[in-house]
C-alpha cells in the first residue's frame, strides 16, 4: 500500500505498509519518480506499516535520495520498527538517511533546518 500526501509547505509524504520487495519495489520507485519529476524534492517515507524490506527496496530508497539531492532535496525516513532499523545499520544507509520516530518530528527537522539556513544567508548577507 502506498499513500501519498503534502504534509506541509514543501513537504510531500510517502506512507508505505506492507512489503518493499522485489515485486512491489517497482510501485515505490514509480511514485517516488512521479514525485520529483513533479517538483516534489522535501520527502518523508513513512515506513511505520512496513513489515519487510529487502535489498530491492533499500535500492528503490537510495535511488529516489539520489534523485532529489540532484535539486538540492532530501528523503528522510519514519521507523522505529527494529528489525527495519537494524537493516539500515547493517548496511550503513543509518549514516546516508535521516530516521525520525514519526511525521511531525522530520517536519519539526525540516523547520528548524530552514530557520538555520535562514539565518545563515541573514549572517552572511550582513558580513
Amino acid at each position: 500500500m502506498l499513500n501519498e500526501y503534502s504534509a506541509a509547505p514543501g513537504s510531500t509524504v510517502v506512507a508505505v505498509s506492507g512489503e518493499i520487495d522485489v515485486y512491489t519495489a517497482p510501485r515505490l520507485r514509480e511514485t517516488l519518480v512521479n514525485l520529483v519529476e513533479t517538483g516534489n524534492y522535501r520527502l518523508i517515507v513513512d515506513m511505520e506499516g512496513v513489515e519487510f524490506l529487502d535489498s530491492t527496496g533499500l535500492g528503490v530508497l537510495v535511488g529516489g535520495l539520489k534523485r532529489v539531492r540532484a535539486h538540492d532535496g532530501a528523503i528522510d525516513l519514519v521507523c522505529t520498527q527494529g528489525r527495519i532499523l537494524r537493516i539500515f545499520r547493517i548496511t550503513g544507509l543509518s549514516r546516508v538517511f535521516n530516521i525520525y520516530d514519526s511525521v511531525d518530528e522530520a517536519l519539526a527537522s525540516h523547520d528548524s533546518a530552514g530557520m538555520r539556513l535562514a539565518a545563515d544567508e541573514t549572517a552572511d548577507s550582513a558580513d
